[in-house]
């Protein structure tokens, strides 16, 4: 295929550099148009059907609100790691576990990094499903970025605020720099046919296809000093609700480009220098389709785990019925503490004590700790189902992407 133009350069000043920042054209792209045919309407099909299954699978859970928990929080671990922060899931399901019990405890930077990723998700869908919420729009995104940065690295960046400064992305300096977006002037026109391509009537490319267009043209033009590369996979959910391609966030995407990171870069990169939006869009419906599978399985899984498992605690000798109450709590909460226990159960000390230890009798529960007090429980099979891909891995060591040192797009 020909290269395609989808910007234009504009000189401008930045740090006291003569630089030339990128202006993306409007969506969608033209000259040539995409055309949905061949292996990329196939990518479609699949992708599309992988999703249909992903929203079967959930309606057939006796208690959804398990897998939108355990969904959600590993979608915002994932997107979180892929710009440098270092929490995995169980840190967050830990600190989650133990909040009650430490109020006045903030939890460690990056995991209320996280934590803020999933007050930001859970503010813009109550948003765009209010009778007076805010639309899928850039004043929403701007409050939700807000709610990303609140107290955390970045917080001092203009947060819930369209930039007034110019950044770039990679290099020490804007004169050596990897890519430079728009410049300041140009974000209120680019950003305005962004927010006119989401409510687009007249565009007859597939959801899945303008999903995917949206967000590289978010990334492109680096709206925000930092928080850019969170709120961009952010978009990506919420654009397959507003298009009813889900009626619930149970796709953890950032998990397929965690694994595939340098390819991901390396895809939006080329839409900006040769207009490749093709084997952006393969890469892109590639991903949905395996994730979406793999959510299924994993639904699968963890549902057939639970369903297995409370035969063994209804059936355990010892087992009262606190204990199976509790266990009932556990896929919304794999990780618990006696503290909550009395808590949240209403319960007496010595007959929440009673209801743990049968279920760690049972081979349900696993404490730990290793200490003698204040100790800690985890579903631990559960767990070890949910968490594949959140781990720490061996890919080059910690990257803050989203600011002014920025090494790919």
């Amino acid at each position: 295929m020909s290269k395609r133009e989808t910007g234009r350069y504009e000189n401008t000043s930045a740090g006291g550099e003569e630089v030339r920042a990128f202006i993306p054209h409007p969506l969608p792209p033209t000259n040539p148009p995409i055309v949905i045919e061949g292996k990329l309407a196939q990518r479609v099909r699949v992708a599309e059907q992988a999703l249909a299954r992903l929203e079967l699978a959930g309606e057939m859970v006796p208690s959804i609100d398990w897998f939108i928990y355990a969904f959600v929080r590993k979608e915002a671990v994932l997107s979180s790691q892929i710009e440098g922060t270092q929490a995995t899931l169980l840190d967050l399901l830990n600190y989650e576990a133990q909040e009650s019990e430490r109020r006045d405890v903030p939890p460690n930077a990056d995991v209320e990094e996280v934590c803020n990723y999933l007050d930001a998700l859970t503010f813009a869908r109550e948003q765009l499903t209010a009778p007076s919420g805010l639309p899928l729009s850039m004043r929403l995104l701007n409050e939700t970025h807000q709610i990303l940065l609140r107290g955390v690295r970045g917080e001092h960046k203009q947060p819930g605020k369209v930039r007034r400064s110019q950044n770039w992305i990679g290099g020490s300096r804007p004169g050596n720099a990897a890519y430079v977006p728009p410049p300041p002037n140009a974000l209120p026109k680019v950003l305005s046919a962004f927010e006119h391509y989401i409510h687009a009537t007249e565009d007859a490319l597939p959801p899945l296809v303008r999903a995917g267009l949206l967000h590289v043209q978010f990334e492109t033009i680096h709206p925000y000093l930092d928080g850019n590369g969170r709120i961009g996979r952010l978009l990506v959910t919420l654009l397959f609700e507003h298009w009813s391609l889900l009626t619930r966030p149970l796709l953890y995407l950032s998990l397929f480009f965690k694994r595939h990171r340098q390819e991901y870069y390396r895809r939006l990169n080329a839409v900006r220098i040769t207009g490749d939006w093709e084997a952006w869009l393969d890469f892109f419906l590639d991903g949905v389709a395996t994730i979406a599978n793999e959510a299924v399985n994993t639904s699968r899984n963890l549902f057939t785990l639970v369903t297995t498992d409370r035969q063994r605690v209804i059936h355990h000798t010892g087992v009262n019925l606190l204990a199976v109450q509790l266990f009932e709590r556990l896929p919304s909460k794999p990780i618990v503490t006696a503290p909550w226990v009395i808590e949240t159960m209403a319960t007496t000390k010595p007959t929440a004590n009673r209801a743990i230890k049968a279920l760690e009798a049972s081979g349900i529960l696993v404490e730990t700790t290793g200490k003698k007090r204040d100790r800690v429980y985890a579903y631990q099979a559960y767990l070890d189902q949910l968490r594949a891909g959140t781990e720490l891995g061996d890919e080059g060591g910690p990257q803050h992407l989203e600011g002014n040192t920025i090494t790919s797009l």
